[in-house]
């Protein structure tokens, strides 16, 4: 056994080496107010109001809650964040977040636009994955009714190739440029779609090594299974595996409509049961790492430590290119910052768009952040300077 690298997440003195102090308090102030729902709530349904009114309110935006957790407006604007990330060994993973759009026009302005990412990722060492959405190239209504048995019109039939060769274009042109791309997981009513498309585009690109990764959450109780099939699958198949291993981000929709419909919620009964799932997938995909290459998609600092021990009790190298940890940009620095530094592979989820059309994505996190147990909280200890350890502080900033 390999030993393990002596990582401590407490360590704020590296987590924000490269923040100044206007930035950790301008942090600290963010989560204070996402700490609060009312306040997330009424603000989130200000925001979108006055942007809808065109009230000037997007440098406000822009230069709060969008610069927190997003990178730019466009790839070149997003420059700066992948130089500054790259500067301390974590990789930037570019992700289109325009929502909301779903016609021919915008799905094949968001082929190009994941294929910039892709020839972007092709000449940048710092930026280890490409991403998207399959809902961004294809009506989410129509790969809804592909899952089912219900036959497809002859346009709509038309409208689903149309779609399966916009996954395929990307996917593609990340083989032609070696660039690994991953493709996000959806909710359950279209995931075994995605899927399909998904399991097609690996045995066609992933011979010699992964290139497509599915995307796994392991909020649902099946979906540790579907690996364990998905693994035989490539096996069988003589193609390699990739999987990014998320917890999920559609829990509350996913038990809604499963009520409304009535069937069995997909989901776990606890997030307990989900954290043990979450740590059953790493055990096994560490245990064939020889045909899977993962993603760890966690800001879970037990789900970290838990991996970076299976990758020493597996004799393998904390800078092993089959295995990464991630993080949302923004969130979590005192993970991503600390393993980057004890030589993990580690790399930043930076979502980048227009203001206007990464609104939703922006109040999503900001929900996400409010109602998950103790995560704006997390941030929001960790993030003001004046809570900091004295010694840790003054090395933090000597002068």
């Amino acid at each position: 056994m390999n030993p393990v690298p002596n990582v401590s997440f407490e360590d704020t003195a590296i987590a924000f080496a490269d923040k100044s102090d206007a930035e950790l308090y301008k942090t600290y102030l963010l989560f204070a107010a996402m700490n609060n729902n009312s306040l997330v709530k009424m603000g989130g349904g200000l925001m979108k109001k006055a942007l809808s009114w065109n009230l000037p309110v997007k440098f406000l935006i822009k230069k709060s809650i969008f610069e927190q957790f997003c990178g730019g407006e466009t790839i070149q604007e997003c420059k700066p964040t992948i130089q500054k990330l790259g500067a301390s060994g974590i990789g930037t993973i570019l992700d289109y977040s325009v929502e909301g759009e779903s016609n021919e026009e915008s799905f094949d302005h968001t082929v190009q636009e994941i294929i910039s990412t892709v020839e972007m990722a092709a000449n940048s060492t710092h930026i280890p994955f490409s991403v998207f959405k399959v809902t961004g190239v294809a009506d989410p209504a129509l790969l809804a009714k592909a899952q089912t048995d219900q036959e497809l019109t002859p346009t709509e039939k038309a409208a689903y190739g149309r779609a399966r060769a916009r996954v395929k274009a990307i996917c593609q042109r990340a083989y032609e440029r070696g660039v690994r791309v991953f493709i996000d997981a959806e909710e359950s009513w279209l995931q075994e779609t995605i899927d399909q498309l998904c399991y097609e585009m690996m045995e066609l690109y992933n011979q010699e090594r992964p290139i497509v990764y599915n995307t796994y959450q392991l909020y649902r109780h099946d979906r540790l299974d579907v690996i364990k099939r998905d693994y035989e699958n490539a096996v069988k198949r003589g193609y390699y595996l990739g999987g990014k291993l998320v917890r999920g981000a559609y829990m509350e929709k996913e038990a809604r409509v499963a009520q409304e419909k009535g069937y069995r919620n997909p989901i776990n009964p606890s997030k307990q049961a989900t954290d043990d799932l979450y740590n059953e997938a790493l055990k096994f995909c560490l245990e064939h790492i020889d045909r899977i290459a993962i993603c760890a998609g966690t800001h879970n600092e037990d789900s970290c430590y838990l991996l970076m021990q299976l990758m020493a009790q597996h004799h393998l190298a904390p800078q092993d290119e089959r295995i990464y940890f991630a993080q949302l940009l923004g969130m979590s620095d005192n993970l991503s910052y600390n393993l980057a530094h004890a030589g993990y592979k580690v790399a930043k989820y930076v979502p980048y768009g227009p203001v206007e059309a990464v609104m939703p994505y922006l109040l999503r996190r900001a929900d996400e952040n409010t109602a998950i147990a103790g995560q704006s909280s997390r941030e929001f200890s960790l993030g003001f300077p004046f809570r900091m350890k004295p010694k840790t502080w003054t090395t933090l900033n000597p002068s």
